[in-house]
């Protein structure tokens, strides 16, 4: 039998092809893959969330600071830089109320807190016009947490210092990092005008404007913002059946994810003035809705009157997050 002579280059020939795979490969995935893993320095590797979907904000990790020692005066104090229609985030544990001015978190966004000996995360995203409050500790580990510069869904994304897991604040539940999948357990909290908390919290402490950081806090960074239909950052879903920043209060209930716009329940007040609340049902769960216009506020309750999880957001910040959700409408609840 003849042998079959084999040339250098049919040798070479498999080599080749894994080289051609090999370079491919880089050209197409490589890029995304090493742009994954120096995303502000944090290991992308097992994100939830594509690496593509997380954009830099533009300020590096920690750029914006987030408050670790935070500082509180008292009511009468506050009259020195709280004017009547400023935006606070308002919450209570262990029976103490704290209330937390938008003007300072929209320069801080993360404010590390200690309340009756607990440790709590209060977060604000200015693009998302999002206020959530967490228990931070975390499976029996307390976590301090800080901006990360990174976004996803135009929504901030903090980061914990103990294990550097990226954490989603509307999920409320960490995306990558050693924490993947953690869920935070919520605080709930009130977002509404400096003088609609004063007057049902009359005792409340607040963030004093000593923060140990140079900063305008008389300024607003986002000034027209909340005004525009512009989004600085794409979002996965749009839904347009409202303005991009129409104000809405969302609640999740076992997965099942509700929506009442402020237009729908300033309609549904007109129709009745001496409401004092709107009885509605999340999954099963009755609930009762209470709006403010006065002071652009609105909070969800149950029956006994516990304050639950509800989420004040633009309607853009939702409906990326919840594209699904039900939503509220004054026509629906005439029928």
């Amino acid at each position: 039998m003849r042998s079959r002579k084999i040339t250098p280059n049919a040798a070479l020939a498999p080599l080749y092809a894994t080289l051609l795979l090999f370079l491919v490969f880089q050209f197409l995935f490589a890029p995304e893959l090493a742009h994954a893993a120096s995303k502000n320095g944090f290991d992308l590797n097992n994100s939830e969330i594509r690496s593509s979907k997380i954009k830099q904000g533009g300020p590096p990790r920690d750029g914006i600071p987030a408050i670790n020692k935070p500082r509180f005066v008292s009511t009468s104090e506050a009259v020195d830089f709280m004017q009547a229609q400023d935006r606070v985030v308002g919450l209570e544990v262990g029976g103490e109320a704290r209330a937390y001015p938008i003007k300072i978190l929209n320069y801080h966004e993360i404010v590390n807190d200690n309340i009756d000996g607990r440790g709590v995360l209060i977060s604000y995203c200015p693009l998302c016009g999002t206020a959530m409050a967490f228990k931070s500790n975390v499976g029996g580990r307390e976590l301090t947490f800080g901006v990360s510069g990174l976004l996803y869904n135009s929504d901030v994304l903090m980061y914990d210092k103990q294990t550097e897991s990226l954490w989603s604040q509307i999920l409320g539940r960490a995306i990558s990092g050693p924490s993947v999948g953690t869920k935070l357990q919520s605080v709930p909290v009130v977002h509404t005008s400096w003088q609609g908390w004063l007057q049902s919290h009359p005792q409340s402490r607040v963030l004093s404007t000593r923060t140990g950081y140079l900063r305008d806090y008389t300024s607003d960074p986002y000034a027209g913002y909340a005004d525009s239909n512009r989004l600085w950052f794409q979002v996965a879903n749009k839904d347009k059946r409202y303005s991009t920043k129409e104000w809405v209060i969302g609640l999740v209930v076992n997965g099942t994810t509700r929506a009442w716009p402020f237009s729908e329940l300033a309609e549904s007040w007109q129709q009745d003035p001496d409401k004092q609340y709107l009885e509605d049902s999340v999954n099963g769960q009755s609930v009762r809705v209470y709006y403010q216009p006065a002071d652009r506020s609105a909070k969800i309750m149950d029956r006994s009157g516990r304050l639950l999880n509800g989420v004040s957001a633009f309607w853009f910040a939702w409906m990326a997050f919840h594209p699904d959700s039900e939503v509220f409408t004054s026509e629906s609840e005439a029928q």
